[in-house]
């Protein structure tokens, strides 16, 4: 004893027994994306998305469990507290913040705020002590806030049930073997065929030989790498880009030029609008490969496949001809839309690369029976990878190349096909022969040759409508287009608009900023007009989670063909929408005008896509 008075060792307070609990973070990455305000914030957004991360990463399977908990009525019903952990090597100060969205669009509704250290401890957040509101509807998204960008973080976030509620065993997910047998097996079932038109083939051959090789993704979300941590590093074209120059040029990232083109939200139908500016960067680049992700997003294109083959058929145009890749991705309930697309890839021979055919079939086995990456592991929420998925998605499209490598180097007598199984030959299904075209299909031909005029000898599947289409906005004239616009009350620029990463960058670049935009409070007096002469034409509008946008009406020859309303979605993205659609061309009146009693609200026409 030292003789001092000095308190020894307290003994703890009996452990406060732990609630039922489940995940809905597992070990999750999160990434301070830069801000306006100089911070760093992952956005997460649950609406509508809650109970498939629930089922996904808590393995609730409780029906009515899974009804109730995203409303924030069933939420506070069953949930007692909400348990946080962030983990980041300087200890960064981090906020969490869960946010109620309220029934109608701007009204107030509660955020659950704690502010912690990045130091691992877990944070216990009490439903009791929250000030909620009366308007709360439904969980809408969790936010990640950090003092300054650039943080790479990984969380843990438990819900804690309320007394009487049981929550399913959390079981850990075991460690994904990338090096293994069966997960080579598993990328392999992902080829459905190499293509026969020799394209991918030549672009090994260059890339063999030391040239330099640019390829291109065009797509939606995924390939703008949504839930990918951080999206500019991680993303799937990224990470082939790296894999591609790691495999094929040796190991030189200097050899291998990456464009990404994808933006959330949007189907192929935006997606041929925007070709030339966000892929051919206004004819500036000539990218070897394109390719072209659509099977997660198309159920928007109002065509049912022309707009998505219309895209298809503007790469295959390009006259220095590049290799033009389908790849096939998949949500977590396993729906993709290959089935409308893969026929359009058979009939002009194109490789094809389904992550539906690769990962769904393992979801459902157990670890010991055959699965090789869990639905949590897989998927960042029901719609998008995580950074496993992207790397999933990136290693099928690397399997591809290689095969297309090894058959170029096989000579002109290889099959020139490498196919998983999956579908009928090119052709079998008959689509499209009343065209009127010609009616021999690619996938027909001997590997490496392609019909005369490809691909304009080929008959479209459903349709080319719109292969020619142009875009037109306040800076992009098409030269020769006989067309006159007063914009009339349309006079203003929108800059809050949807913006993507682009590339390698991890700054946002807005969409359309060339556009028309309207600013209700002032007197309403002119419509948009325009002449136009042309035969097909789309209009590309705002969408906005604004209560302050309206409707507006379009007006074509004196007929109101459609009324666009910018709030069906609920957030700021770009809507396509076709107003004309017409085999011969000639002088069109259009016109776009405020719906009556909306005269105070906003809209904007961010541009057109045209075909004379």
């Amino acid at each position: 004893m030292n003789g001092t008075n000095a308190p020894g060792p307290v003994a703890p307070r009996d452990p406060t027994a732990r609630r039922p609990y489940v995940y809905i973070m597992n070990s999750q990455e999160v990434y301070g994306s830069p801000q306006p305000d100089g911070r760093g914030i992952q956005f997460i957004y649950e609406d509508g998305r809650f109970a498939d991360c629930l089922r996904r990463v808590g393995h609730v399977t409780d029906e009515s469990l899974l009804e109730i908990i995203p409303t924030t009525a069933g939420f506070r019903q069953v949930v007692h507290s909400i348990g946080v952990s962030v983990s980041e090597p300087s200890l960064a100060p981090v906020r969490f913040a869960l946010q109620m969205y309220p029934a109608n669009p701007g009204e107030p509704s509660t955020t659950i705020i704690k502010d912690m250290i990045a130091n691992g401890d877990e944070q216990v957040i009490n439903l009791d002590e929250a000030d909620w509101h009366d308007e709360d509807a439904l969980i809408g998204q969790i936010r990640f806030e950090f003092d300054r960008p650039g943080l790479l973080a990984t969380v843990d976030v438990r819900l804690y049930f309320n007394d009487g509620y049981e929550a399913p065993v959390q079981v850990a997910d075991e460690a994904i073997d990338f090096d293994g047998e069966g997960y080579r097996a598993m990328i392999a079932r992902s080829l459905i065929t190499t293509a026969t038109d020799g394209r991918l083939g030549k672009v090994m051959q260059k890339a063999a030989s030391g040239e330099d090789v640019t390829l291109a993704f065009i797509g939606g979300s995924v390939t703008q790498g949504a839930g990918a941590t951080p999206i500019h590093l991680k993303s799937y074209a990224r990470q082939c880009a790296d894999a591609f120059a790691e495999r094929f040029c040796g190991g030189s990232p200097d050899k291998v030029r990456l464009i990404k083109a994808g933006v959330g939200g949007t189907p192929s139908e935006l997606g041929m609008i925007r070709f030339r500016r966000d892929v051919l960067r206004d004819g500036s680049e000539e990218p070897d490969v394109i390719v072209i992700e659509f099977a997660v997003n198309d159920a928007g294109d109002e065509t049912g496949g022309t707009c998505f083959e219309s895209l298809l058929r503007k790469a295959l145009k390009l006259p220095w001809k590049p290799a033009v890749v389908l790849l096939f991705a998949v949500f977590s309930d396993d729906y993709n839309l290959q089935d409308r697309l893969m026929p359009v890839g058979e009939r002009y021979g194109l490789p094809m690369v389904s992550l539906s055919d690769a990962v769904t079939p393992q979801f459902t086995l157990s670890p010991a029976n055959g699965r090789i990456i869990s639905k949590n592991q897989y998927f960042y929420d029901q719609f998008h990878p995580s950074n496993n998925g992207h790397r999933v998605m990136s290693d099928c499209l690397i399997n591809l190349f290689e095969q297309a490598g090894k058959e170029a180097g096989a000579g002109p007598e290889g099959s020139g096909v490498t196919s998983n199984g999956h579908g009928a030959a090119a052709g079998e299904n008959g689509a499209g022969q009343e065209d009127g075209g010609a009616t021999q299909d690619a996938a027909s031909l001997k590997a490496g040759d392609e019909p005369a005029g490809f691909p304009d000898g080929i008959a479209p599947v459903y349709g080319r409508d719109f292969e020619d289409i142009e875009l037109l906005d306040r800076k992009e004239m098409p030269e020769g287009l006989k067309v006159e616009i007063k914009p009339g009350d349309f006079v203003l620029t929108d800059h809050a608009l949807q913006a993507v990463e682009m590339d390698s960058e991890i700054e946002p670049v807005p969409e359309f900023p060339n556009n028309w935009a309207y600013e209700g409070g002032n007197p309403y007096t002119a419509p948009f007009v325009m002449w136009i002469t042309c035969s097909k034409l789309v209009l590309v509008y705002k969408d906005s989670g604004d209560p302050k946008f309206g409707h507006a009406w379009i007006n074509v020859d004196g007929v109101e063909v459609a009324m666009a309303d910018p709030l069906v979605n609920g957030w700021n993205h770009c809507n396509p929408l076709i107003i004309l659609n017409e085999e011969q061309t000639k002088e069109h009146f259009v016109q776009i005008y405020m719906e009556t009693g909306h005269e105070d609200r906003y809209f904007t026409i961010l541009g057109f896509g045209v075909v004379r």
